[in-house]
């Protein structure tokens, strides 16, 4: 999706500029920005490779599961569905870790690692549970302590001042966060969205894709299965 949009905003601009006689000025801004995005990326590649770095250390080191256990009474509370020893618990915990220091790129892999494991406590293929959508409520509106990548590209830009974003960030992610697992909450309560209610839905279309990797104790018996 984000795709179409960014090719979409590209034709626009070309368009307009072509109607408006401003091609000239499209064309320059495109070459200098160009330079100024190689220049900023680069710039960002320490920041990024020292907490992409971190994170390895620490998954090496064990600490994801100390992490895991750690945070396990906040997990059960938000995660009631997901066993405690299930592995998703330390891939989500450093994923929330990543996202609460800022650092968006290093918590990918952390993220996709966690929703395949949530995947397997997913009787269906095609429906997200209670538990995947709240971790990406939270990792959507996540916390955030130390926007680093935020600061790193102020930095690049500018050479004071670019840490002082760090109070506004902390209080608006906060309310993000605390509104997003509001809802995530209310509207999985409510019967059009309810995960089971959705199943029966499917099964009655004929549409359902059963999860065979499921490994829980409640697997979906299809009616003509009984």
């Amino acid at each position: 999706m984000m795709n179409f949009i960014w090719v979409a905003f590209v034709v626009i601009a070309v368009i307009a500029a072509a109607f408006t006689g401003k091609m000239d000025a499209v064309l320059d801004n495109l070459f200098n920005f160009s330079s100024t995005a190689v220049d900023i990326a680069i710039g960002l590649i320490g920041i990024m490779a020292f907490f992409c770095g971190l994170m390895k250390v620490m998954e090496a080191a064990g600490l994801c599961d100390k992490l895991g256990r750690l945070i396990s009474p906040l997990m059960r509370l938000l995660f009631p569905e997901v066993p405690a020893d299930h592995p998703a618990n330390s891939a989500m915990a450093l994923y929330f870790a990543a996202n609460i220091l800022g650092i968006g790129n290093a918590a990918t892999p952390f993220g996709l690692k966690a929703m395949q494991e949530l995947q397997t406590l997913n009787k269906t293929k095609n429906i997200a549970t209670n538990a995947q959508c709240m971790l990406l409520a939270i990792a959507t509106t996540s916390i955030t302590l130390i926007p680093v990548t935020a600061i790193g590209l102020r930095a690049g830009i500018q050479s004071k001042g670019a840490a002082e974003i760090i109070a506004p960030v902390i209080i608006a992610t906060t309310i993000s966060t605390i509104t997003g697992i509001f809802f995530t909450i209310v509207l999985g309560k409510f019967k059009r969205w309810n995960y089971d209610n959705i199943i029966e839905k499917e099964i009655a279309a004929g549409t359902l894709e059963i999860n065979e990797d499921y490994i829980g104790d409640d697997p979906i018996v299809l009616p003509e299965e009984k």
